[in-house]
């Protein structure tokens, strides 16, 4: 499994190393990102489309089809339609996920911003999470984006992950850690 994933991992790096440099070349890195953030979007909200891609029976031909009806669907220009169909005929379509993220991690990264997740026990609405990305980035002096999750477990508070840092202002955590004290006492 370990080697598989970084089997996955270098070519997710590879590809979408190679997608920003087209994207720079292009001038279009807002844009491409734009485009790849709204397919991740319907590929995270459609089983379908992801067991699609997962399936080694569908042939070029067939994917190349599908992929240039989504991508015109969505405006996607020459150079991301090429990159999809490049993904297809080297048989990497089913690293699309990865590879986008990578892409994405890797403009974040170049513009200075961190990516962190927020764990909540409920839905947060953007709002709030803006609200919470403007205090965290003026206390890091940084620009933090936050991915917002929802984790059913915790009871309230939220859950802040910044890479290796983590900090849990959960209630889940609260009573985990006076059960600790209780057990010590």
């Amino acid at each position: 499994m370990t080697k598989n994933r970084s089997f996955s991992g270098g070519i997710s790096e590879r590809y979408a190393f190679a997608l920003l440099e087209l994207s720079n070349e292009a001038n279009k890195t807002d844009e491409y990102v734009s485009i790849l953030s709204s397919f991740m979007t319907i590929y995270n909200s459609d089983d379908n489309l992801k067991n699609y891609i997962k399936n080694p029976t569908n042939t070029n031909q067939n994917q190349k089809e599908v992929f240039d009806k989504i991508l015109n669907i969505m405006k996607a220009d020459k150079i991301i339609k090429n990159f999809f169909f490049i993904l297809i005929i080297k048989k990497r379509i089913f690293f699309v996920a990865e590879i986008i993220e990578e892409f994405l991690r890797k403009v974040s990264s170049k513009k200075g911003e961190v990516s962190a997740n927020l764990f909540s026990s409920k839905k947060l609405d953007e709002k709030t999470i803006s609200e919470i990305e403007k205090e965290i980035s003026e206390n890091v002096n940084g620009t933090i984006k936050l991915k917002s999750k929802v984790d059913e477990t915790l009871i309230g508070g939220i859950v802040l992950q910044i890479g290796s840092l983590m900090i849990d202002t959960s209630i889940k955590n609260k009573l985990a850690n006076y059960k600790k004290v209780l057990m010590e006492n």
